[in-house]
């Protein structure tokens, strides 16, 4: 109980987690009747030992058509966007700021290791001026009677304040409209429209027919975050229980499956940061000396953005989980494309796309990030149409070859699971996220957006 207190709600748990795929290798039978170590690397095997934490079938992945790409127009595109970004994501007074406050040879910071700079008094001073101007934008979107969901859009891409993140997020998910008049009422009606359905479902978990469902539910929540005491409080627990087991039931097509539970943390965590005090310890907020009616929001809240967000995804959770299969086999045309030498490394040491990847998809990165980067991450993919469908795609590529050059040090199959299996993202930040999206952004207007880059011609439907 005293590591539950220690740890912090926005770090990432080390410890070994349900659904990881076993690096070691398994025995066969040679011809001669030796035995020697092979990695498991079918479907089969991957299947079995990551049962804990998903259930798939084998059925057999879509094919894309391969095409090739111009490296001089590849890296023309990615230094106009990166730059693009880059420039747009800081204002005058910003750009005054980084001449005075970063020294023109200042080492970057290394993925897993904090930025040299970060807690300087100049650097905290650049991000209040920054968050200052921000807010101030934002403020006026979400208060202004005829802001757009483009500009709304176009200013939470880049991340979004913390003090307004709640209700930016339930805009942008599309729980309640942008239109200032509609959105009081509708707020109350769709949180009443969930209590009604906690009130016509919930007391059914006890039936023959779904208790296998709900045993699933009850058995996964605790699992989520073992070692943050927030999650542990029983209270909490049964919201969570609440929200996916009535999701489940008004989604017969899927139902629950294991890694759902995952996605409620972001919006549970955002919701409650705007109900408790500032300056609060979110880790150890006692959730039960909230009142019933902050309780109930937070719940009804977090049920509906995760609704929005599983219904542009729901091919990851149907039967057999053709949507993660197909997203599994694109990373791996997208990285065999833009980074030949990195894929070409993977496969001659036998890695399956599939042993790592997989979890990347079916928990949308969360178990490879801090808590408060998933949060930064999310304000990226709730912006960005289809962000979370689509974008997603693109991210975990990037986020794949962010890594790359400590991959390409690794000399054998065991070195490169073991590290794709435990990336050291504990010490990231904002930094980090951001460069990320800057290139997940420009890997999606490549091949998304942009076809003329090709040489060649890919037939879409």
């Amino acid at each position: 109980m005293e590591a539950a207190k220690n740890k912090s709600i926005f770090s990432r748990s080390v410890p070994k987690l349900p659904g990881k795929a076993s690096s070691s290798p398994r025995k066969e039978i040679t011809a001669g009747g030796a035995q020697r170590n092979t990695p498991a690397t079918s479907f089969d095997d991957f299947q079995e030992s990551v049962s804990d934490a998903w259930d798939l079938g084998d059925d057999e992945f879509c094919v894309i058509s391969d095409v090739k790409i111009s490296k001089k127009m590849a890296q023309s595109t990615a230094a106009s966007v990166i730059n693009r970004h880059r420039t747009q994501s800081a204002d005058h007074i910003t750009n005054n700021h980084q001449s005075q406050s970063i020294p023109k040879n200042a080492n970057r910071s290394f993925p897993g290791h904090p930025h040299p700079f970060l807690e300087s008094a100049q650097s905290r001073k650049l991000n209040e001026d920054l968050q200052s101007g921000k807010m101030e934008k934002f403020n006026t979107l979400i208060n202004s009677a005829n802001s757009s969901m483009k500009e709304l859009e176009e200013s939470s891409w880049h991340g979004i304040p913390p003090s307004v993140r709640a209700i930016t997020w339930r805009l942008l998910s599309g729980y309640i409209p942008i239109n200032l008049e509609k959105r009081g009422p509708t707020l109350k009606r769709k949180r009443e429209e969930y209590w009604n359905l906690v009130e016509q479902y919930y007391e059914t978990r006890l039936e023959e027919t779904h208790q296998d469902t709900f045993r699933q539910i009850h058995i996964d929540i605790p699992r989520m975050s073992p070692l943050i005491a927030l999650f542990q409080q029983s209270i909490v627990q049964e919201m969570f229980e609440r929200i996916l087991y009535i999701w489940a039931m008004r989604h017969p097509a899927s139902g629950y499956v294991q890694g759902i539970n995952d996605l409620v943390t972001p919006f549970f965590v955002v919701f409650l940061q705007e109900i408790i005090p500032p300056g609060s310890d979110l880790d150890t907020h006692d959730v039960s000396k909230l009142s019933d009616e902050d309780r109930n929001s937070i719940e009804a809240d977090s049920f509906w953005c995760l609704s929005k967000l599983l219904d542009g995804i729901q091919d990851n959770y149907t039967f057999a989980q053709p949507g993660i299969q197909n997203r599994v086999r694109q990373l791996k045309e997208l990285i065999e494309r833009v980074d030949v030498e990195l894929h070409q490394h993977l496969v001659r040491h036998e890695v399956d796309y599939l042993q790592f990847s997989f979890r990347w998809m079916n928990n949308l990165l969360m178990r490879e990030l801090p808590l408060l980067c998933t949060v930064r991450l999310w304000d990226t993919c709730l912006a960005q149409s289809h962000g979370f469908a689509d974008f997603h795609l693109y991210t975990c590529a990037a986020f794949l070859l962010k890594w790359r050059n400590p991959l390409l040090r690794q000399t054998d199959f065991q070195g490169l699971m073991m590290m794709l299996q435990n990336l050291p993202t504990q010490s990231w930040s904002d930094e980090e996220i951001g460069e990320v999206v800057a290139e997940a952004y420009q890997l999606h207007y490549m091949f998304s957006s942009a076809p003329n880059h090709l040489q060649g011609s890919v037939n879409k439907p």
